[in-house]
């Protein structure tokens, strides 16, 4: 008996153990992390979150060139099941995403440049 019970505490902190580094580890955000936030402008490129940055003052002080294009979206979807590249929840279809010389990429609309930045965790 007791060793059953003893196997069955190892089990146990174990299991809590794992899901204690699972907590530590999140990774880069997620479509659904933005999702639930009516004010998200988001878009996904290469399996990366980028969000709107147009009201960040060192992203307004960028002097950016606009290089080539990387994406085009192709679906608007304002859920984050089956969220994938070149959809955006904001963006209307057809918009052209380009790198730059900056860690900012720029989304062309109605011929205004939009910014935009990866979100990834530290």
């Amino acid at each position: 008996m007791k060793r059953l019970l003893l196997i069955a505490t190892f089990v146990f902190l174990s299991l809590a153990g794992c899901s204690s580094i699972q907590e530590a580890y999140k990774g880069n955000p997620t479509p659904k992390d933005f999702l639930s936030n009516d004010k998200a402008d988001i878009f996904m490129c290469e399996g990366i979150v980028y969000s709107n940055v147009e009201g960040v003052k060192w992203v307004l002080e960028l002097d950016y060139t606009i290089g080539e294009q990387i994406v085009e979206i192709k679906k608007q979807k304002k859920k984050a099941f089956g969220y994938r590249d070149g959809n955006a929840n904001k963006l209307p279809v057809g918009t052209v995403i380009y790198e730059t010389n900056t860690p900012v990429l720029i989304a062309v609309v109605d011929g205004e440049e939009i910014p935009y930045l990866a979100m990834l965790e530290g």
